[in-house]
């Protein structure tokens, strides 16, 4: 997919091994990319440019068990405050904005992935976030995982506050899930009678795996950006859904020029029924319509590429 379609012969991929290579060469600021430095503004959205939907604080000096002190200073630790009553502060660790390192390369490399989950957490992932907790019936009692989670806030944010009875925070870089794990770890005390479980999941790797056809509700965001793996989705989805009683997807993704409507396409082939929505939270549009007209708190602001729609599927 192009970072701007129409406008741009860069593609989006390209643009994010560039962002990589200019983290590892550490160049300064000031020395300028040229003509391709909009379109990494475009693809390199950290959570300070986002809807921000849910408060949160840089926690300094903060110290973990049983981490390489070399390791942890690669890192940054987030505080949330969730608009919950009674609800405990969520910890997330996350790799520090301006890191890279040749053996994320190498692990790309060898599983055959991309690198998203640890270049930052995408603003989509913020309003799944703030969507599952405005909609916290949905998750009450039910089995559910959450795909290509990168840190994992949706998945921690289901588990600390819908009561949801199982839910799985996969990603398929082994890297991302000991990111996952660490903050599981983090926030253990606050889930109640949920169990929370880390999982490694390569997408069409998992027929006839113990997980098949074992979930209510699949959470997903921000996960339709590359569509050589749209395939692989779907036939996931698929799998993972549970096919006695109802059992639902959930994601949210921007358009991307075509991308997310090709994807559409393919789910409707696969035999699933997809339903998707660009007015479904109130907050949500205000922030998007100030962004739209101008709000300088997220530059190079484009509905396509930033705000995403709800898409819900069903068997």
């Amino acid at each position: 997919m192009e970072a701007n379609s129409g406008k741009s012969t860069t593609t989006a991929s390209s643009l994010r091994w560039k962002i990589l290579r200019r983290n590892l060469i550490r160049r300064s600021s000031s020395n300028s990319e040229d003509k391709s430095e909009m379109g990494i503004q475009r693809i390199s959205r950290k959570a300070t440019h986002g809807f921000n939907l849910i408060p949160f604080h840089l926690m300094k000096d903060c110290v973990e068990e049983n981490v390489n002190p070399m390791d942890s200073s690669r890192n940054a630790t987030l505080c949330y405050t969730l608009p919950v009553t009674n609800a405990s502060q969520l910890i997330l660790h996350q790799r520090a904005d301006d890191m890279a390192h040749l053996n994320d390369f190498e692990v790309c490399n060898r599983y055959d992935i991309d690198n998203t989950g640890l270049v930052c957490q995408w603003p989509s992932e913020d309003v799944l976030a703030h969507y599952c907790l405005s909609h916290a019936s949905i998750f009450r009692g039910k089995r559910v995982i959450e795909l290509g989670s990168g840190y994992g806030l949706a998945g921690l944010i289901v588990a600390m506050t819908t009561e949801a009875r199982d839910v799985f925070i996969s990603d398929g870089n082994p890297q991302v899930v000991d990111y996952i794990q660490r903050n599981v770890n983090a926030n253990s005390g606050s889930f109640g009678g949920t169990e929370v479980k880390p999982l490694m999941l390569h997408w069409g790797q998992e027929k006839d795996s113990d997980i098949s056809n074992t979930f209510d509700v699949i959470i997903a965001s921000d996960c339709t950006f590359f569509k050589e793996f749209h395939g692989a989705l779907i036939r996931t989805i698929k799998s993972l859904l549970k096919e006695e009683g109802p059992s639902e997807a959930i994601l949210l993704s921007p358009r991307r020029g075509n991308s997310l409507d090709k994807f559409l396409g393919e789910v409707k082939d696969s035999g699933l029924h997809v339903n998707t929505d660009e007015m479904y939270d109130a907050e949500v549009w205000r922030r998007h319509q100030g962004f739209v007209e101008g709000d300088d708190s997220w530059p190079n602001y484009e509905m396509d590429h930033c705000y995403p729609l709800l898409v819900r599927i069903t068997r």
